[in-house]
């Protein structure tokens, strides 16, 4: 569908969960969050049929996010529902990794069409400060697995962070050389707490520089014509099967060009990660609305997706100050 700034929204993120098995500093406090309870959190039956509504509505592709998605028991049903689902092209995942070894195999029979992974570093040590869990080989472990199981849409996603793991930007690019993933560095955003332990972000144009500076000149890559995009940029470098994306929300804003809405685990459709409208899809099912008025509601919620975010205006009161784990990652 297109909203009222003529954007064709197409993709969905879906957080299955507050909960997570890390502790990440700039996302979530070292005592975690107050859980939201279980009858709070929208069941599989009613995130399969949201997704039903969206795709009648013109979404193809569907992103499962947390917290930690995979401790969400059940998820391989749901992955496999949801690819059923008519118009959905991909279902894809969010994850720290720490519990893809034992979940990779069902979840790639299952119809799972792609991998983020969360990765901010190739050193345990470092690993286990950001994280607060000593958990590194699980995760490589789970890496592994992803790969001896043959998929192909893999991507690593690292936050770099002034002092913390800024020296490791090449070493991360480096996991592009030999084989055909995409690493991305994602702008450290204002949200969540990674302020308040007294982290910084790297400037993206420095992390260009580090990288150029390793490897050579980056060139533009193609985008593959007819796909579902996120909201990275993608390069390419010489000798390299892979690529290096990079998203900047804060230095170079792509509100203009945003194709997505989130659907947080309570079942709020947030139209913008850094703003409060939206609308409450849980009420509605729960108070037994029919799938033509549920497809309605969404689609004039959709169309009033706000122009774009309000990150750097922080006494806008239509800003959403929740941590990163609450509103969906």
């Amino acid at each position: 569908m297109i909203d009222k700034y003529q954007r064709k929204i197409e993709y969905v993120r879906i957080s299955l969960t507050d909960r997570c098995n890390l502790r990440c500093r700039y996302c979530m406090p070292e005592g975690g969050i107050e859980k939201l309870s279980h009858g709070d959190i929208l069941t599989f039956d009613e995130i399969v049929r949201v997704v039903q509504a969206l795709a009648s509505l013109g979404v193809r592709k569907v992103r499962l996010t947390g917290g930690e998605p995979l401790v969400r028991r059940g998820i391989v049903d749901l992955v496999r529902e949801i690819r059923a689902v008519p118009g959905i092209e991909q279902v894809v995942l969010t994850t720290n990794g720490v519990l893809l070894d034992e979940l990779a195999e069902p979840l790639v029979a299952a119809g799972l069409s792609g991998v983020n992974i969360s990765l901010d570093t190739l050193r345990p040590e470092v690993f286990a400060e950001i994280t607060r869990r000593p958990l590194y080989q699980r995760v490589e472990t789970g890496i592994e697995k992803l790969r001896a199981l043959g998929m192909e849409n893999i991507k690593f996603n690292c936050v770099p962070i002034e002092g913390v793991n800024e020296a490791e930007i090449p070493a991360l690019v480096g996991m592009a050389r030999n084989q055909a993933v995409k690493v991305r560095f994602i702008e450290l955003m204002p949200i969540g707490c990674a302020y308040d332990v007294g982290y910084k972000g790297v400037a993206m144009d420095k992390v260009r520089q580090l990288i150029e500076r390793a490897y050579g000149t980056m060139k533009p890559a193609g985008i593959k014509e007819g796909a579902v995009n996120g909201p990275a940029v993608y390069y390419r470098l010489p000798g390299f099967k892979g690529e290096v994306g990079f998203i900047d929300a804060m230095e170079h804003k792509f509100c203009a060009s945003c194709n997505r809405v989130r659907l947080t685990a309570e079942g709020f459709l947030k139209l913008c990660l850094n703003a409060k409208t939206g609308l409450d899809i849980r009420q509605l099912l729960r108070s037994g609305i029919r799938d033509d008025n549920l497809r309605l509601a969404i689609y004039q919620a959709i169309y009033h997706k706000p122009e774009e975010h309000f990150f750097l205006d922080k006494h806008n009161e239509a800003r959403d100050s929740r941590a990163m784990v609450q509103v969906g990652g």
